[in-house]
């Protein structure tokens, strides 16, 4: 097992184990957190645990261009009940994503300390949500970071029906325009498979994630 200490460094992701962590302790500084996306790694742990630090093979990811709506979706979307907003009410969002209660799971992974992480990197314009309301009440959203030309994923919530499914539509077609690469899903699931998500290799991602870092970031308030 690698511990990390107050220096900001990672094993080679390349080389990491495909379900296993491939660092353990560090902290989750800004520096730390873009960094480590920036290298297709991100933490993942629950609280009272220390943090731990993933690169799983296969990845899920959603290429912007493929991304599929269904037809009952089609007409939601149509019906614009839902209003969306860009980053209007990012620290609200992601207390939700952590404290909805989900289907075959005890607890949250986003802890505390996540969350202050996290509103800290979207006060620095890294981290970004969308936002769904209906008659003026948030009802679903998602959150997640942005690096280059790539999006991060990280959760989402309703607590209305397709809530979330709004969110995350609305926010691919802004990635669509801005000419993104790709949307880091992080573990396959069923729910993003439906969208047009595909498992592929870790080394792939990463060879993609490479080149995609290093484009401009898109960096500040997304809702302007």
């Amino acid at each position: 097992m690698v511990w990390l200490d107050k220096d900001i460094w990672f094993p080679d992701p390349y080389t990491a184990p495909p379900d296993f962590p491939l660092a353990f302790g560090g902290d989750l500084s800004p520096e730390r957190l873009l960094f480590a996306y920036s290298l297709g790694i991100f933490p993942w742990y629950s609280e009272g645990e220390p943090i731990m630090w993933w690169s799983p093979d296969p990845r899920m990811v959603l290429f912007p261009n493929d991304l599929k709506i269904s037809r009952s979706l089609k007409k939601i979307l149509k019906n614009k009940n839902f209003k969306v907003s860009f980053d209007r009410d990012f620290e609200t969002v992601i207390k939700m994503c952590a404290s909805i209660k989900r289907k075959g799971q005890e607890g949250t992974w986003i802890t505390p300390d996540m969350i202050e992480a996290y509103t800290h990197l979207h006060r620095l314009g890294y981290a970004h949500s969308v936002e769904v309301y209906l008659d003026g009440k948030l009802v679903g959203g998602l959150y997640g970071v942005s690096i280059g030309r790539t999006f991060f994923g990280e959760s989402m919530f309703h607590t209305v029906s397709n809530a979330s499914k709004v969110a995350f539509v609305h926010l691919v077609e802004r990635l669509k325009r801005w000419d993104f690469d790709i949307i880091d899903c992080q573990q396959p699931t069923p729910h993003m498979a439906r969208f047009g998500a595909v498992d592929i290799s870790r080394k792939k991602f990463l060879d993609i994630l490479r080149y995609s870092v290093e484009k401009p970031s898109i960096v500040g308030n997304w809702n302007k």
